[in-house]
């Protein structure tokens, strides 16, 4: 089904093709900027302590990726206080015979994002040809699981951004500080980062388990903050977890929410 309605989405937007074609190299530019930024960074000041701009650049592939994927799929949380719950629309999701997580996903699939996932990806495979990475099966395997979790992370900030709307419709510039702001975030080693900028990302917003730790398995680096292999190999999981926590979070707000009438 969702996917049926996701074709549907991308079939109404192909129908203006140069809006959809100057959206897209929009998106593409202006993370375009970004990565030059950070070559900047590291031309004028050299590497940062135990990092080389190559792998910085892998944590942005990593990062940029997963983000525009969710971002894609998330407009309906996205805009869900503006346009469902402030306005009273969110009544006619109710009374439909489909689960409510769908119909928002199925909201509308923003393909205007494939210009930040293409940018990503020609960003990320650079690094890993630059690294000399040898991606053999597990390790492809591996990467993509981590890509998905960050998918996940992400899409479940957008989420509990929704699911804060059934309290307040001004939650959007809050959230925005979590979702564009973390992707800024997680595009460095957290080991810059001061000890409680740490532990918030990764204890409770975990985007350090979606990008650092799994990055430095695949780098086969050692972390200076000490993290064992078995954690790299297990944090992307924090991600469909928090994913899962978005998930009830909403659920708990649906129960909270008066509706309008008619």
């Amino acid at each position: 089904m969702y996917w049926r309605l996701a074709l549907s989405s991308i079939k109404a937007q192909m129908q203006y093709k140069l809006s959809f074609g100057l959206s897209a190299a929009g998106q593409l530019a202006g993370t375009a900027i970004e990565i030059l930024g950070i070559w900047a960074l590291f031309t004028r000041f050299g590497s940062l302590p135990h990092w080389s701009l190559s792998e910085v650049c892998l944590f942005y592939g990593v990062v940029n990726v997963g983000f525009a994927v969710a971002d894609g799929m998330a407009t309906g949380f996205d805009h869900f206080g503006v346009d469902y719950v402030r306005t009273g629309n969110f009544d006619r999701l109710l009374v439909r015979p489909r689960g409510l997580i769908l119909q928002l996903l199925a909201h509308e699939l923003a393909i205007r994002r494939l210009g930040r996932l293409v940018q990503g990806l020609i960003v990320m495979v650079w690094a890993l040809t630059d690294l000399g990475i040898d991606l053999e099966w597990p390790m492809i395997v591996f990467l993509i699981y981590t890509i998905i979790g960050g998918t996940c992370l992400f899409l479940g900030l957008f989420v509990f951004q929704a699911a804060l709307s059934f309290w307040t419709v001004e939650s959007l510039e809050v959230m925005n500080t979590l979702t564009y702001g973390g992707v800024e975030s997680s595009q460095y080693p957290l080991s810059i980062y001061d000890d409680w900028f740490r532990k918030f990302f990764t204890y409770v917003v975990p985007l350090a388990c979606v990008a650092y730790f799994p990055i430095l398995l695949l780098l086969d680096k050692t972390d200076p903050l000490g993290s064992s292999r078995l954690f790299q190999l297990l944090a992307p999981v924090a991600g469909y977890l928090f994913l899962a926590a978005a998930i009830l979070a909403f659920s708990r707000g649906v129960r909270h929410y008066t509706s309008t009438g008619n």
